[in-house]
């Protein structure tokens, strides 16, 4: 993926119609001319898997990664751009940008996959590529379909290319009827698509990262027997990688987040991003348009060139802190996560002590930063979005099984993510006790990794946290209004046919 997301992108929605042209300008892609070979198709995927990374709208582009990671407990954004401030103290309102910028990436890949399904019999490609194309446009448009209900909750549901204006105006699908869509598309990618590729294609769908989805879908409805056979045909109860996958923990938990261990063992699906490209990360879709992302600079600190926009709480701080090794220290996972004044911490080739602790925070953050550098400048981060780890599949598989009184065959699986953490490990466990144990493993293991809201959303835990947070703005936490976005308000106003969630 690495090369092939390179591909010079082309922006299919463009494409439009042209039967008032009696001449085909042969140097113009259009509906006519386009949609004839393998190259095509792939030139429509990578514009496709290109939305997830854009930088206004991608679910793992700058606002993307705000937005997830912004109104959780252990997550602080300042006030420098209002919309990701008022998401963060939960003072938005349906005009916020960023929850709208979110919306239309996610239904422009759905439209980019939607028209590779709409075009792909007149490729001139082999019945069984198609079958494998056609498994990948589904995981791409289901993956899509999952980021909308979990943030916006009832959206409208397409599966074809709206021919007419009239035909974007969709009203909304419930819930389950867009879990029902998401099901179906992970489902039938599940069974279309490849265990893994060549390596100059790495960091598309597999089935695993199907199969690992499908099962994150069950569980975030609570169907945890369902969420249970999809876990296990990736994992043993020992926690193992299941023939015919190979997925594993690393032994360094830091190492999924160094640009050079891109695409491991550990990783399912990942954002491939590189500082190739254009120079220009804001520059939307053209040719100045970079293929990295400017998070890392984002988060890190004045000292170092960066814009300091987002903090660790306290919280998340205190939170590492509950347990200590084997050996009587600091949590591994919390020196990978945070930075803090320890004795030699170094932070961008600094000593700690040489930066200013902002707005009575403990810690900064330093995962997915390019802390080993002298500092951020004007780099385009290249290090890959784990958007999912073989960690979360061990720790959801543990959950699917406690949730259902199977405590004893759930702890040899959270005993893995333990003892990578160098921590003891456990022996038995009541159901309550095994959950309040996944609760605080997935807290401390995935901060930063937009998952910590969402948790705490399907534990029915936001309220009780947010409360006994440090974070700015639990003031105005209001349930159940803040569990989901609203429906951004331009498309209320171009949309006669969709409808505001109600708690809105």
């Amino acid at each position: 993926m690495k090369k092939y997301i390179y591909i010079a992108t082309l922006l299919i929605s463009l494409i439009g119609c042209t039967d008032e042209l009696e001449q085909i300008n042969p140097n113009v892609v259009t509906q006519e001319n386009f949609w004839k070979t393998d190259a095509d198709v792939l030139s429509a995927f990578a514009a496709t898997y290109k939305m997830f990374k854009q930088v206004d709208n991608g679910y793992w582009g700058v606002r993307g990664v705000e937005l997830t990671n912004g109104r959780g407990d252990d997550f602080f954004i300042r006030n420098d751009v209002k919309s990701l401030y008022e998401l963060s103290t939960f003072t938005n309102t349906p005009t916020t940008g960023t929850p709208s910028g979110i919306f239309t990436g996610c239904y422009t890949g759905i439209l980019r996959a939607n028209q590779i399904l709409a075009n792909i019999d007149d490729v001139n490609i082999s019945d069984s590529k198609k079958q494998a194309y056609i498994a990948e446009a589904k995981f791409l448009r289901g993956l899509n379909y999952f980021h909308l209900v979990i943030n916006f909750e009832s959206v409208p549901i397409f599966t074809t290319v709206p021919q007419t204006r009239e035909d974007y105006f969709v009203a909304n699908s419930s819930e389950e009827e867009v879990w029902k869509r998401i099901e179906a598309d992970l489902s039938d990618a599940v069974n279309g698509l490849p265990v893994t590729y060549p390596s100059q294609w790495v960091g598309r769908a597999t089935k695993g990262a199907a199969i690992g989805y499908l099962g994150k879908a069950y569980l975030y409805q609570e169907k945890w027997a369902e969420a249970e056979v999809e876990f296990s045909m990736l994992a043993t109860t020992k926690g193992m990688s299941k023939a015919p996958f190979n997925y594993d923990l690393l032994p360094d938990y830091g190492d999924n987040f160094v640009a050079g261990n891109d695409n491991n063992i550990e990783s399912l699906f990942e954002i491939q991003n590189q500082n190739v490209g254009g120079t220009a990360p804001w520059a939307g879709e053209n040719a100045d348009e970079s293929q990295g992302v400017t998070t890392a600079q984002e988060f890190a600190p004045a000292e170092v060139a960066g814009w300091f926009e987002a903090f660790p709480t306290n919280k998340i701080f205190e939170e590492f802190q509950e347990e200590k090794t084997i050996t009587g220290d600091f949590d591994p996972r919390m020196y990978a996560t945070l930075v803090w004044d320890y004795p030699g911490a170094e932070y961008y080739n600094k000593p700690f002590s040489e930066f200013e602790l902002q707005f009575g925070f403990n810690s900064m953050i330093r995962k997915y930063q390019n802390w080993r550098d002298d500092n951020e400048g004007i780099w385009i981060s290249e290090i890959n979005e784990k958007a999912l780890r073989y960690a979360d599949i061990l720790l959801m598989y543990a959950e699917a099984l406690t949730m259902q009184g199977k405590s004893s065959e759930a702890m040899p699986l959270l005993n893995r993510i333990r003892e990578r953490a160098n921590l003891e490990s456990l022996i038995s466990l009541s159901q309550a006790d095994m959950m309040e144990e996944i609760r605080h493993q997935r807290m401390v293991e995935f901060f930063r990794e937009g998952l910590r809201f969402y948790d705490l959303k399907r534990w029915g835990m936001i309220q009780e946290e947010v409360d006994a947070s440090d974070k700015e703005g639990k003031e105005f936490l209001t349930l159940p209004k803040h569990e989901y976005f609203p429906i951004p308000q331009g498309e209320i106003n171009t949309n006669p046919e969709i409808e505001q969630n109600p708690d809105w």
